[in-house]
């Protein structure tokens, strides 16, 4: 899909949402191996690495949302239960737009994830060397999981 129309898309489903929604909340999680490394995700509509993550349906809990995330955009299964590391204001998409960040220490993953429509990439980074293209507010998330830094309201 070419980038002008991935992010036209992007841009009609946040407005879908702002106008069917009077807040919209979504999920990520700093899903973390014992290597050091964290998963991060390129999606096909937005540039960047991220987290993984979306968002949270009418009648599904944070959980349930996180879970089917993880399994969707990483093939991740979670062995334990996540910790949440904080709500987060996020003004870039929309004032109305808040973030639940969860740390994932406890999984598998079923088989590596391969590109989809949605998936351009799913891989484990060192978080020592986090490559090009990590969003600024992904980098800031891991820095206060891993630096245990006070947690901000904002994204």
């Amino acid at each position: 899909m070419p980038r002008a129309l991935r992010r036209l898309a992007g841009r009609a489903l946040h407005l879908y949402f702002r106008l069917r929604r009077g807040m919209t909340l979504g999920v990520r999680a700093a899903v973390l191996n014992e290597a050091g490394e964290v998963l991060l995700v390129r999606h096909t509509y937005t540039p960047g690495l991220h987290m993984p993550g979306g968002g949270v349906e009418p009648n599904e809990t944070l959980v349930d949302a996180l879970a089917k995330e993880l399994r969707e955009e990483a093939n991740i299964m979670l062995t334990r239960p996540a910790v949440l590391h904080g709500v987060f204001l996020n003004r870039h998409a929309s004032p109305r737009d808040h973030v639940a960040v969860f740390i994932v220490r406890a999984f598998t993953q079923t088989t590596p994830k391969q590109p989809d429509i949605e998936i351009a990439e799913a891989c484990f980074f060192p978080l020592s060397a986090l490559p090009d293209g990590t969003t600024p507010g992904t980098r800031r998330r891991l820095a206060e999981i891993i630096e245990a830094t006070a947690v901000p309201a904002e994204w």
